[in-house]
């Protein structure tokens, strides 16, 4: 393997600046050459009162049409496009082993790229995953960032280093198209009607065009930057998650009304004949279809790489698919023997496809690093009466794994993560450790971006290891199921938690247990083995240590 290909030191600056600002001097210094030879010589070749050796002008004329020419050989700063699917499981897609539903594009990112067998998202629900990956900051630390309301305000405070910050500080133009489910605005919330703002702009993002929580949740609109898109001020919008508001129906009240109707919860607020968690009123004109919901973000996401093609952009592509309510556009349902949930499988698919195209298309595939992954483990009944328990059959969305969305064993963390980077990344599969909490001090690596002592507590440079020039990743990893466990190589223990084994309404185990668990996953992938009572001192020593990490402000050295 060319050993350039496995340099992870990052580019000495970014090419595209360094070009632009060399074509302008260049142009003023042949500018300025017909005037030097024409004025008098004395002791050198003068220009106005100015006067410049003959070496000297020699050199720097050389100089600049060296670096002009040469600058585009230079190593350039990759653009990044991070495509996050929602509730996704390790084995829902092709390469991760899923039989019954085809994903040929994310596929080719494998093929193309770097397969993690072993890569997780920081917690097994989506609020605190995505908090956690652009902050460097395991969420479990911070007060209120569990599964937010829809009217939440802004968890992440502006002026803290972010993703797209330490982008920014790199150069980069950065846009996040999709779902958020972070909050927006001040602590008691948006003003749908006017400027929502602190949002993703004041996080160091350029361009945003949101699902602002989730598409079971109130209101069912997009943000685009600091305005809800499309809204008629004649009908203002009004959210609450308490008591009802206005007039309009409830699943609850009007189940007659619904085309799909909720098995447990989401029997609120009715739009598009799909009942919602949370009530709303107004704003007709810009509440969003659902079928269309895929397309609607894509294309966004493919306007703004279009737009920023010439300059390093970071690309944050947070799909809604396949969350509930899964509501495939017409072209996708009944692609699969899965019913919905199988759909939007092949729609998100499709997403992903969209995208590799067009950067084919504009001719920056050999230059982008794309990572794909999901925000936690997968779900099969997550309230709507859906057909995917029904139609479930022999697929296993988790794959080998035990349990899934909202767990603490491997189903809830661990899921697909794939590497392309055709410039500097080998094909292949990797077991190395990783973690999404990770990306923010691995890209400052990349990138060649400092980390205050304050930035991103819990994250760890494993560019290496996403680049494939090593299979070692971290060495130890805590997951936030409803416990927190710690990771340690193969190790894994869960600590003691009172709670329920089982959620009813998802048929999700949990890893709850009043003694705890510990598995040796190289052994037991599946987590049926508890060693507990068998390896009561590397028990001990683990619980021990996820306590002093509890305890800690930080785990990044």
């Amino acid at each position: 393997m060319d050993n350039a290909l496995l340099s992870v030191k990052p580019p000495r600056r970014d090419t595209f600046s360094l070009v632009r600002r060399l074509n302008s001097a260049h142009h003023l210094m042949m500018k300025s050459i017909p005037r030097l030879w024409s004025t008098r010589r004395s002791k050198g070749w003068s220009c106005g009162t100015r006067f410049l050796p003959v070496g000297t002008l020699i050199l720097s004329i050389a100089a600049l049409l060296v670096l002009r020419f040469g600058a585009a050989s230079a190593p350039a700063l990759p653009n990044i496009v991070l495509i996050y699917a929602d509730d996704l499981g390790y084995g829902d897609v092709g390469c991760y082993g899923a039989t019954k539903v085809r994903t040929p594009h994310i596929d080719r990112l494998a093929r193309e790229g770097l397969r993690f067998t072993d890569a997780h998202s920081a917690a097994a629900t989506c609020t605190p995953s995505r908090y956690a990956m652009l902050t460097g900051e395991y969420a479990w630390r911070k007060k209120g960032t569990g599964v937010l309301p829809g009217d939440a305000g802004l968890i992440i405070e502006p002026g803290r280093t972010t993703l797209a910050s330490l982008l920014r500080r790199a150069g980069y133009r950065n846009a996040v198209v999709g779902k958020w489910h972070l909050g927006l605005g001040p602590q008691n919330g948006p003003d749908w009607n006017g400027d929502i703002q602190p949002g993703p702009l004041e996080l160091g993002f350029d361009y945003s065009f949101l699902i602002p929580a989730t598409g079971d949740r109130v209101p069912c609109v997009y943000v685009e930057n600091h305005r809800v898109a499309g809204l008629d001020t004649n009908d203002p919008i009004s959210v609450a998650f308490g008591k009802p508001i206005g007039d309009e129906p409830t699943g609850k009240a009007r189940p007659d009304l619904l085309r799909l109707h909720p098995s447990h919860g989401h029997d609120m607020t009715i739009v598009n004949g799909i009942s919602r968690i949370g009530y709303m009123k107004g704003g007709r004109s810009a509440r969003w279809v659902d079928e269309d919901m895929a397309d609607v973000i894509t294309r966004k996401a493919i306007a703004f790489i279009e737009r920023h093609r010439a300059e390093p952009f970071f690309l944050y592509f947070a799909t809604h698919d396949i969350h509930v309510p899964r509501i495939p556009h017409p072209r996708f349902a009944g692609s699969t023997p899965l019913g919905p949930r199988g759909d939007v499988i092949v729609q998100l698919d499709w997403c992903v496809g969209a995208l590799l195209d067009t950067l084919d298309r504009l001719e920056l595939t050999r230059n982008t690093l794309v990572i794909f992954s999901s925000d936690n483990g997968p779900v099969v009944d997550d309230g709507y009466k859906d057909q995917a328990v029904e139609k479930l059959g022999d697929h296993r969305p988790a794959g080998p794994l035990r349990g899934g969305k909202y767990s603490a064993f491997e189903g809830g963390t661990r899921v697909p993560f794939i590497t392309r980077w055709p410039a500097r990344i080998q094909p292949g599969v990797s077991e190395a450790l990783v973690c999404q909490v990770d990306l923010l001090a691995s890209l400052a690596s990349l990138t060649g971006q400092p980390l205050g002592p304050n930035d991103a507590p819990d994250s760890f440079n494993v560019m290496p290891a996403l680049l494939g020039v090593t299979r070692t990743g971290r060495d130890e990893l805590v997951q936030q199921g409803g416990a927190l466990a710690l990771r340690r190589g193969s190790w894994k223990f869960i600590e003691r938690r009172q709670g329920p084994r089982i959620s009813l309404p998802t048929n999700t185990e949990l890893g709850n247990d009043p003694s705890g668990f510990l598995f040796n996953l190289a052994a037991d992938p599946g987590e049926r083995q508890n060693q507990i009572t068998h390896e009561t001192e590397r028990a001990r020593s683990m619980s021990a240590d996820l306590q002093r990490i509890r305890a800690a402000t930080r785990t990044r050295p």
